[in-house]
């Protein structure tokens, strides 16, 4: 039955629905094969959108509105991500949570298996020059969980390239001037086009500055960046309209 292509399309159908439900913005699934060495088959990348009203408020640097949704986001992405395992589990499956508790960071800012390349293979988005996931629906201003599964879930066609083309957007803003502006592609690593170390001491002198915290909290590049503005802009454009809805009703 598991190999049965309908059966696979209901439990990833049901699989998402759940993750939605559960307050997942975006969510999509990865084929890791060859990638994973302890032999998960399988990712399901989960993305939490930030509100734009934050956006907007940090475009002068970080505020403590930031700083508190940035630690409230990492319950929210565990959540999540729990509430996936345990309805693979539940349906006679291993998976396992890519929890912030379970994920461990190494050297140079990195862990083995980033969530954003689970994201990329899962077709969320791209790797932007800024080094930050890029969708086409929230830009970066997202969070990125992941969990790891045997399930037999349809999976999407990875994207291998940028789709940043010229903007130089967030390589113009970044006040650690850690960005090269160099396009991203899925044979690169990150050091190539991103420098990690830049981009974490100023962020965490404009926390220190800002909000008097030990932090790495920024949020310039993705503040800036065309896909997200398109974002804030299209929010901005629905409550327009749901005022308009109410004004209309309240003259009938």
């Amino acid at each position: 039955m598991e190999n049965d292509i309908e059966y696979r399309k209901q439990l990833t159908k049901e699989l998402k629905e759940v993750l939605l439900e559960a307050g997942a913005s975006l969510v999509g699934f990865a084929d890791l094969k060859g990638i994973v060495e302890d032999g998960f088959p399988c990712g399901v990348s989960m993305a939490i959108a930030i509100p734009t009203q934050l956006i907007l408020s940090i475009e002068d640097g970080p505020n403590m509105d930031y700083y508190t949704l940035y630690h409230d986001y990492r319950s929210k992405l565990n959540h999540v991500a729990l509430v996936g395992e345990r309805f693979l589990r539940e349906k006679g499956y291993i998976a396992k949570a890519q929890t912030t508790e379970v994920v461990e960071e190494y050297g140079n800012y990195r862990t083995k298996l980033p969530l954003k390349t689970v994201a990329t293979r899962a077709a969320l988005g791209w790797i932007g020059k800024s080094a930050l996931l890029v969708t086409k629906e929230y830009g970066s201003a997202i969070r990125l969980t992941s969990l790891l599964t045997d399930a037999p879930l349809l999976t999407a066609t990875p994207i291998t390239n940028s789709s940043c083309g010229g903007c130089m957007k967030c390589h113009d803003a970044c006040p650690g001037k850690a960005i090269s502006g160099k396009l991203w592609n899925a044979n690169m690593d990150r050091d190539e086009f991103f420098d990690p170390i830049a981009c974490r001491k100023k962020a965490r002198e404009l926390a220190a500055e800002k909000i008097q915290k030990q932090i790495t909290l920024c949020g310039k590049c993705f503040v800036v960046c065309p896909y997200t503005r398109a974002y804030i802009m299209r929010e901005e454009q629905k409550k327009s309209n749901n005022e308009s809805d109410v004004a209309a009703t309240k003259i009938e």
